[in-house]
């Protein structure tokens, strides 16, 4: 029903940045939030960064000051800007969605995007 499509991942040196793109399609009525998680092995998949409908934010401490998340409405796209990026914030970033599905309906629904691979060098 909704297809999250993301890209922008990529090698930086510490210190570079990224911008990722995560591209919302299907059929949905609204999207409610947002989100980019981040997952390395053997560790638990993380909130990185999220955006709700009304604008509010929440980073990751480990991110705050060095990551800003938006959107382009317009366009159903969401974006991670990465400044100042270290080796610790290497992993495979998803995106997510939560969407109202119709009109009709007030229940929400997750979906991830496939995940770009972000790696960075010291």
């Amino acid at each position: 029903q909704v297809q999250l499509v993301e890209s922008g991942g990529g090698l930086v040196q510490a210190g570079g940045s990224l911008r990722l793109s995560c591209a919302a399609s299907g059929s949905f009525f609204s999207i409610n939030a947002m989100g980019w998680y981040r997952q390395t092995p053997g560790k638990q998949r993380e909130l990185v960064a999220s955006l709700t409908s009304n604008g509010s934010t929440n980073y990751a401490d480990s991110v705050k000051g060095r990551f800003t998340i938006f959107r382009d409405n317009a366009k159903n796209t969401v974006y991670l800007q990465m400044d100042n990026l270290k080796p610790e914030d290497t992993a495979v970033y998803y995106c997510n969605g939560r969407v109202r599905a119709t009109i009709e309906s007030r229940l929400l629904y997750n979906y991830w995007g496939q995940g770009t691979q972000v790696t960075v060098s010291s």
